[in-house]
């Protein structure tokens, strides 16, 4: 019979093959990044401080409400920006108000995109989190699996991008912009 130290284990593998790191990682990240404590991001994800501290301590392992996982990367989207320094401190109340009031439906932008000029942090940022919004960290891991034989170079993107930490993709990424 499994112990409880090694169900927790089970759980926080399943949520880094899930989600590319544990959820606790994750959850210490939002935090930090925005001040907050465990109620106030449970109220921003919109679940129960017990369920964040489930999710936390991988009692319980996935998230299953889309809107939910909308909000999860919307506080990521917004820590890429932090990082890469294009968010002032003073709009990121008004951010985290608008990442709290995502439904998880699919909706149209009623703005434009308008191309600026972006510094290699917030690039990486950006492919980071469009990787991370299309697929979980094991069908990245997958992906680069499978292509690791015959294009080598695309699988090592999905790794670093993907699934990598922040510092080794920034660091492919200044080594390889002047190619396009």
């Amino acid at each position: 019979m499994p112990t409880e130290d090694s169900r927790i284990e089970a759980g926080r593998q399943q949520q880094k093959q899930a989600y590319g790191e544990p959820l606790s990682d994750i959850f210490t990240r939002f935090r930090e990044a925005f001040g907050l404590n465990q109620s106030e991001l449970a109220t921003i994800l919109g679940i129960s401080a017990p369920m964040l501290s489930q999710l936390n301590s991988a009692q319980r392992v996935k998230i299953g409400n889309p809107a939910v996982m909308q909000r999860l990367q919307g506080l990521e989207d917004l820590v890429g920006q932090i990082q890469a320094g294009v968010l002032p401190s003073d709009q990121i109340p008004a951010k985290l108000e608008e990442v709290k009031a995502a439904t998880g439906r699919l909706t149209r932008s009623t703005t434009a995109f308008v191309p600026v000029e972006a510094d290699d942090s917030s690039v990486v940022a950006g492919m980071r989190n469009l990787l991370r919004a299309v697929a979980s960290g094991q069908e990245i891991r997958n992906a680069a699996d499978a292509l690791e034989s015959e294009h080598p170079g695309l699988a090592e993107v999905l790794r670093l991008y993907g699934t990598g930490s922040l510092e080794p993709a920034r660091e492919h990424y200044s080594t390889h912009k002047d190619l396009f």
